[in-house]
């Protein structure tokens, strides 16, 4: 069982986290096509993830902060 408010706010985590690999995406001078590229993923699904809409795997973070050269623990935080 959950708590009503669960959902909105395992929402907001997933919002948070798309905010902060933009973020770092921004701050190194990556593309979203360069990122995609460079981390094995769809172009739309990197779009899902910056946006909030799609939960990543952990191994899809582990490669979008190795091509972000960023400590994971900086995008979950």
């Amino acid at each position: 069982m959950h708590a009503p408010d669960d959902d909105a706010w395992l929402h907001e985590q997933s919002r948070v986290l798309g905010e902060r690999i933009r973020t770092a995406r921004k701050a190194r001078k990556i593309t979203q096509e360069q990122l995609h590229l460079r981390a094995g993923l769809s172009r739309n699904v990197l779009q899902k993830i910056e946006s909030g809409r799609q939960n990543p795997t952990y191994f899809t973070l582990l490669r979008i902060a190795r091509v972000l050269e960023v400590p994971l623990a900086d995008l979950v935080r």
